[in-house]
């Protein structure tokens, strides 16, 4: 990535800042801890449905009403799936809840320090739900953001070019003069160019090439000057 001008930077959350522990193997503790014997490979089935489920029922949770009420779906999809052995659907969602541990990627705090170092405005544009501000907030990173955008509180997902401008009007500053970074080619990189910003797609496996293509959110920051 060469150096280029840049007054703000957007990020998507999943994934590019965000991480999560795999919630399988909690999930199954936890139903193993409330008397509930259900095989793992039962429990990663009922978890990809309800992962299904959320994906295609995100855009609900446009507030904290909404929130409570997709996680109740999720939840009693979770229960459906887990079958008449598993726990009645509150119990599953309390226990789903618990399983979904997030925690920052390990080059975020360094992204975050060089970009407030050199005067780059950040902020936060990802395909979630409106509890997206406060995981932000218990990571410790809401505060340095000028700007957390969730796609169910806005009403505009990503690749919709709006979640992007949404970012840069909230900013004040030239979709051109944004950066994005995100782990999706579509989503993130096409959805981001779409609107006039600039954009990198990272890939943390290593595997993918290209002059818009980088590894860790370190080659981010060494890649941009003010």
């Amino acid at each position: 990535m060469t150096a280029m001008p840049t007054r703000a930077v957007t990020l998507d959350a999943f994934g590019t800042l965000i991480a999560m522990d795999p919630p399988a193997p909690l999930l199954s503790a936890a139903l193993a801890d409330g008397g509930y014997a259900i095989p793992a490979d039962v429990v990663e089935d009922a978890l990809r449905r309800e992962i299904a489920h959320y994906r295609a029922r995100m855009h609900i949770g446009a507030d904290a009403a909404g929130v409570e009420e997709l996680r109740a779906e999720c939840g009693a999809v979770l229960a459906d799936a887990l079958g008449p052995a598993g726990p009645e659907p509150a119990t599953a969602t309390q226990m789903l809840l618990r399983s979904l541990r997030f925690r920052l990627h390990h080059d975020v705090p360094g992204l975050l320090d060089a970009l407030e170092a050199r005067g780059v405005r950040m902020a936060v544009v990802s395909n979630w739900d409106a509890a997206l501000a406060g995981h932000l907030h218990r990571l410790g990173v809401a505060d340095r953001l000028a700007v957390v955008l969730a796609s169910a509180a806005v009403g505009a997902a990503k690749p919709d070019p709006e979640i992007f401008l949404q970012a840069a009007r909230a900013m004040d500053v030239d979709p051109a003069a944004v950066l994005h970074v995100g782990d999706r080619r579509r989503e993130d990189y096409e959805g981001a160019r779409a609107a006039g910003m600039r954009a990198v797609l990272l890939d943390r496996t290593g595997t993918l090439r290209g002059p818009d293509v980088v590894h860790s959110l370190d080659q981010v920051a060494t890649g941009i000057t003010p």
